[in-house]
């Protein structure tokens, strides 16, 4: 007598032979009958038709879970299960058109990896949005659900490139990424070091995939230098969760729901000590230390350069030379705002914190010396340059427009 799974596959290898097809090859189908995850284990029991389509429940990572629950546990307490939180708490994504925010065709296509209520996944699927909001299915693609992809490098090319997160261009042009590839075509063998995406941030196959640094690349407490502690002040008042003063701000309390910055030293020594040690299977302790060390001093750098751009559009706020947005809360420009910046200085800004800071950053930790120099940190110097070049022009302007009021 057909079991349940018989119709569903029935059906479905007329209308989604591909589906059936990965189903039918993954692990969920090939072990032991009594272990297997079939049709209904994910959707449900209701759905029996064409008609009844949408009765058929879609998954979630909670769904991966009720088998997986190590995974889905650690998955829940790290980033990318922050991913949409980001995209509703950040004005830089939730700012964006309605036509990219609604469709997923911006941020929110890799952003919706994210645990999400039961509310806004109904309000998704009322949009059309019926898939990707299992989580899991982000690296282990759906219906073949497979660990082997997951582990590949490449399962993190779809989000971790363009325009702020290039880590897949850093990576796949680095040393590491060479031999890896190398590896998978045979080349390289079995036994060969070629450390994966997975080898430095899922060490030992957890799922919470944090740096000590987080996103932003900023932390507390702050730093000891004088100089590096003042310019981390000014980046943390543009990104709005320090006022003019330096006492926190209600963003904060996104930022640390977001994770995308190390609060307390302690998490920031937890994440840094796992990244020695799987450094250290490769290296010396002393060498991966030390290349550590060096991208933070790169930060340092690159905050420097930051800083005094922020400055200098915040000058031009405090004299009336430039008009600051209704919507920015203090006299700082608003770095996690300036999406939609009005100004071409406003939007060199931005620019410069999101695309070429971070270049140069995370070039430096992904072993990438072109990404750290001349898409990083020679960007940089050009965008100040720049910067104050508009500057002077617009100071220039307004003087002039002020002779002429007052003759």
């Amino acid at each position: 007598m057909p079991t349940f799974a018989d119709e569903c596959v029935k059906c479905h290898r007329k209308m989604s032979p591909g589906v059936v097809k990965d189903w039918e090859t993954s692990k969920h189908a090939t072990v032991k009958k009594e272990d297997r995850a079939t049709c209904a284990t994910c959707h449900g029991k209701e759905h029996k038709d064409m008609e009844d389509a949408k009765l058929a429940t879609m998954p979630t990572a909670a769904t991966c879970g009720s088998c997986h629950a190590q995974q889905e546990g650690q998955f829940r307490d790290g980033k990318h299960a922050l991913a949409w939180t980001v995209m509703k708490a950040m004005p830089t994504t939730h700012m964006l058109p309605m036509q990219l925010a609604a469709g997923m065709k911006g941020c929110g296509g890799c952003h919706k990896l994210g645990v999400k209520s039961e509310e806004e996944v109904k309000a998704l699927r009322s949009q059309g949005i019926e898939h990707g909001n299992a989580s899991c299915d982000a690296c282990h693609t759906r219906h073949l659900f497979s660990k082997k992809e997951a582990q590949a490098p490449q399962a993190c090319q779809t989000c971790h490139m363009g325009f702020d997160h290039p880590q897949w261009e850093m990576y796949s042009s680095s040393k590491h990424g060479v031999r890896a590839l190398l590896k998978q075509n045979g080349i390289l063998p079995e036994t060969a070091a070629a450390p994966t995406c997975q080898t430095c941030h899922m060490q030992d196959g957890n799922h919470e995939v944090r740096t000590a640094w987080g996103f932003l690349a900023v932390r507390l407490p702050l730093p000891e230098d004088p100089t590096w502690k003042a310019d981390q002040i000014t980046i943390l008042q543009a990104l709005g969760v320090l006022d003019p003063q330096g006492n926190p701000t209600a963003r904060l309390e996104a930022v640390k729901a977001a994770d995308v910055a190390r609060l307390d030293q302690a998490s920031f020594d937890k994440e840094r000590q796992k990244m020695i040690k799987t450094c250290s299977q490769c290296h010396s302790e002393n060498f991966a230390r030390g290349e550590l060390d060096k991208g933070d001093q790169i930060i340092r750098q690159a905050d420097h350069q930051l800083a005094e751009a922020i400055r200098i559009v915040a000058g031009l706020y405090a004299d009336g030379v430039l008009s600051k947005p209704a919507n920015y809360a203090y006299d700082f420009p608003d770095l996690l705002a300036f999406h939609d910046a009005p100004t071409p200085i406003e939007h060199k800004l931005f620019v410069m914190h999101l695309k070429h800071r971070m270049r140069a950053f995370q070039g430096a930790f992904h072993s990438n010396p072109d990404y750290a120099l001349w898409y990083g940190w020679s960007a940089m110097l050009l965008d100040l340059a720049e910067i104050k070049r508009d500057a002077e022009d617009l100071r220039d302007k307004h003087a002039r427009k002020s002779n002429l009021a007052r003759n």
